[in-house]
């Protein structure tokens, strides 16, 4: 793919990859949409609050 770039280990197994800016900024909506999944994967272990919970919390500290 144009603008992609992989960088391989020694076995040349690919281990990460450089994305030109320009081609980038093309798929930006596909990436925050990607970059989300990303964030909620690693936080799935993490306990949950529920919605009340955090609507009084914000309201204690005024932001809501």
């Amino acid at each position: 793919m144009k603008g992609v770039t992989y960088i391989t280990n020694k076995k040349n197994q690919k281990t990460a990859v450089v994305i030109d800016l320009k081609t980038l900024k093309k798929y930006d909506e596909q990436l925050d949409d990607l970059f989300d999944m990303i964030i909620a994967e690693s936080r799935a272990e993490e306990p949950s609050i529920p919605l009340e919970t955090v609507k009084k919390n914000l309201k204690k500290k005024g932001k809501l």
